[in-house]
């Protein structure tokens, strides 16, 4: 029988009328959409046409029009230039996506705002914090609250991109499930090891699958984001030691420095890198290799999203099905909290653009219920999307199972910590050098403290 906790989140993030919503700091690089196989839709769909007595005069607002798209590595997927082509052969207008590496992307973001010189179109992690700290969208960006999809917008989404009662932003990525440890059934049965529930076992599988010549784990650290998941995923497991953590921290009465467990979760994430568990190019690995790594059968798992299992078989070439993958949680800290993400890359339109109407008409088109149909359909990485339009999810039988059979859920710490999801990609620096022993854990705490110090003053949070 399915567990109180387990039914509840379920209902709020698996069904297809109240989903629940993940960074990343970074959402993940697209694949091919040739993995989504059967059932994928062979083109885009039609955008809706007009009321006959406004077409004439709306395709003369957009047509010829050119739009900016300002948007971090890996947030725009394949699927959704699909998208963007049948948006501009139905409305003449042009989407131009201008793709920023990961860990320069806020910089250059913000130095476009705050000279008045922004793109049409933002994009932007998510969170009620964030995105007034962060972006300053009550400022930067364009009231949507009457706009068309916010009526079936999900609640969990929209409170996450919303201030002062205003809906600002539209979450364009799966915030249904999160990442998880996807790891090779058949590699662990040939091994002799089995599911981890705890992290001395899960470090006993890693070493034995070294010992065997196999990689355990394949952990992307080039990209400036992936490290920083290890730390902040689990902060279902901190309030479930704590129950008041997330309270102390965002009142400012207690500091990262002076909690012994989150100590302890980083010296964990270090023991795996000295240990060698992330082979010998983890620092050079990139995320955009990672269905090719797991599909290659050289790595055993990887802190990934479950819908990439369909693309890490199909990249297999016949030596691995699905069924041959599986996922249990991120084991530091001892962990057994699922972990739930209703965050994620939004769009947001810009105050200063002068294509305000035509950018709104872009999320409008890509929000219809064939679009968001067509992004489950073509990109791997989509079970779903936060909009409840009664589509079919493509979540996979080894996705629903996983999901049943975990009797607690949290939020992870970057949704509901204030003034740490904007210092991602810092803290993932920081963590790199704890990895290469230029820094040690309690270094890496105490400069989390400071960043949020420095933030909370200068949004003049009177709990600091």
């Amino acid at each position: 029988m399915k567990k109180k906790a387990v039914a509840t989140f379920l209902c709020g993030v698996m069904a297809l009328s109240v989903l629940a919503g993940c960074g990343s700091s970074s959402a993940p690089a697209a694949e091919t959409a040739d993995s989504k196989a059967a059932g994928t839709s062979a083109e885009a769909p039609a955008a809706e046409a007009p009321a006959a007595e406004e077409e004439g005069k709306e395709a003369a607002s957009g047509e010829g029009v050119t739009i900016s798209f300002l948007a971090s590595q890996d947030w725009v997927y394949d699927a959704e230039r699909e998208l963007a082509a049948k948006f501009e052969e139905e409305t003449g207008i042009k989407v131009d996506y201008q793709i920023v590496p990961a860990d320069q992307y806020y910089n250059v973001l913000m130095t476009k705002l705050n000279s008045g010189e922004g793109p049409d179109i933002f994009g932007g992690q998510s969170g009620s914090y964030d995105i007034v700290s962060q972006y300053n969208v009550e400022e930067n960006a364009v009231d949507l609250s009457n706009e068309p999809w916010v009526e079936y917008y999900n609640e969990f989404a929209k409170e996450q991109t919303s201030t002062g009662g205003k809906v600002y932003g539209a979450t364009y990525f799966d915030t249904t499930t999160d990442f998880y440890m996807v790891y090779n059934k058949k590699i662990f049965e040939e091994n002799g090891v089995a599911v981890p529930t705890s992290f001395a076992e899960f470090e006993d599988v890693c070493q034995k699958l070294l010992d065997a010549g196999i990689t355990p784990i394949y952990e992307p650290d080039k990209d400036g984001w992936h490290a920083t998941m290890w730390f902040c995923e689990i902060g279902g497991k901190y309030q479930d030691i704590d129950p008041d953590i997330v309270d102390k921290l965002n009142n400012n009465e207690v500091k990262f420095a002076d909690v012994p467990m989150f100590k302890e979760a980083l010296e964990d994430l270090n023991d795996l890198a000295q240990k060698g568990y992330f082979g010998d190019n983890y620092l050079s690995d990139e995320y955009a290799d990672t269905v090719a790594n797991l599909a290659s059968g050289e790595y055993a798992m990887s802190f990934e999203k479950p819908g990439q299992i369909a693309a890490i078989a199909a990249a297999s070439d016949g030596k691995y099905t699905e069924d041959d993958f599986g996922l249990f949680l991120c084991p530091n800290l001892d962990n057994d909290v699922l972990n739930v993400h209703p965050c994620g890359p939004t769009r947001f339109i810009y105050s200063g653009s002068s294509h305000i109407e035509e950018a709104k008409k872009y999320l409008a088109y890509i929000t219809t219920k064939e679009s968001v149909q067509y992004m489950i359909d073509n990109e791997p990485k989509i079970e779903n999307l936060p909009y409840n339009l009664d589509q079919t999810p493509a979540y996979s039988a080894t996705t629903r199972e996983f999901i049943d059979s975990q009797a607690k859920s949290g939020t992870v710490f970057q949704d509901v910590i204030k003034y740490l999801n904007p210092q991602w990609m810092q803290t993932d620096q920081d963590i790199i050098s704890m990895f290469t022993g230029e820094k040690t854990a309690e270094d890496v705490l105490k400069a989390i403290d400071d960043r949020r110090t420095e933030q909370a003053q200068a949004a003049g949070d009177t709990a600091w």
